[in-house]
């Protein structure tokens, strides 16, 4: 007789298409629109990290201290220049694609000073408060310029203002970099009497960067002014205390002395010099060097 064998084999369990969630960004604390798939922890890392910079850079990030003077108009005295903004911007470009990680601290000469405001009769915490908003104004330009050329870039402020910028969170800040984006800090530190120039050695010690490097209208830091004495000898390098001891003018005291406690480089260059930044970030004798 024959036995027949009735009984169900088990299927062969179907593979799943890999789940989707919907992806947050931490950076910008909140949750994308996109649906970003479950991917191995160290394609996620590979994929959300910094570009490595080129051997050739002397420094691996830096802050980028711009006066709003150097944004204005020589010949018809607006406050942005389109030309000048676009300048400063491919420069800002060139070492980005260095793989430099570029913070901007940027000033706002060029529309309000407070210290001015104060001798037209203008309260001076309310002048600075002013003086703030104008830099913020000179960022959200700088920031427009750099993402049209394909630079992605964030502006973080001292002040909330969550519609048009985010607020400073270091480590939100420092995320940005890792990912590979310019960041611009606007608003100063968010109190009166301090300057951009101290918000630029703040920022700088709390991103421990490498440099400050200060853009002017002068090739560096000259015993007198050049532009007043044609014997004014220029220093290619100088310690904190030597500039202290010569009453140099390189920055405002508060800042100069963040800058020497927290041990941060400044370099002072000409702007207006093509290439001045890639120039200084791949160690070329530029401006003037002041360090302890």
């Amino acid at each position: 007789s024959v036995v027949l064998n009735f009984h169900k084999t088990s299927p062969k369990p179907r593979r799943r298409p890999p789940r989707c969630t919907v992806g947050t960004d931490f950076s910008l604390g909140r949750t994308s629109r996109g649906l970003t798939c479950l991917l191995p922890a160290g394609l996620l890392m590979a994929m959300h990290a910094s570009k490595p910079a080129s051997s050739r850079v002397k420094y691996q990030r830096i802050v980028l201290k711009l006066s709003g003077e150097v944004l204005r108009s020589g010949t018809n005295g607006d406050p942005i220049d389109a030309e000048t903004l676009e300048k400063i911007g491919q420069q800002v470009k060139e070492i980005h694609e260095l793989g430099v990680q570029v913070c901007v601290v940027i000033g706002g000469g060029n529309i309000f000073r407070g210290l001015n405001g104060e001798k037209r009769g203008v309260d001076r915490t309310t002048g600075d408060y002013m003086g703030m908003l104008a830099t913020v104004i000179n960022g959200l330009a700088l920031m427009d310029c750099l993402e049209k050329m394909g630079v992605t870039t964030r502006v973080q402020s001292a002040i909330p203002m969550n519609q048009i910028a985010e607020p400073f969170i270091l480590r939100r800040a420092v995320r940005h970099l890792e990912k590979n984006r310019v960041v611009i800090f606007v608003a100063g530190t968010g109190n009166p009497y301090f300057s951009t120039d101290t918000t630029a050695a703040l920022r700088a010690s709390e991103m421990r960067a490498d440099v400050i490097m200060k853009a002017t209208k002068v090739d560096g830091i000259y015993n007198k002014d050049p532009k007043k004495h044609a014997d004014a000898v220029k220093y290619e390098e100088l310690t904190f205390i030597d500039a202290l001891k010569q009453r140099l003018n390189v920055m405002d005291s508060t800042a100069f002395s963040l800058c020497l406690d927290n041990n941060v480089p400044i370099l002072v260059f000409n702007l207006n010099d093509e290439h001045a930044i890639r120039r200084a970030v791949l160690g070329e004798k530029i401006g003037t060097l002041v360090k302890n």
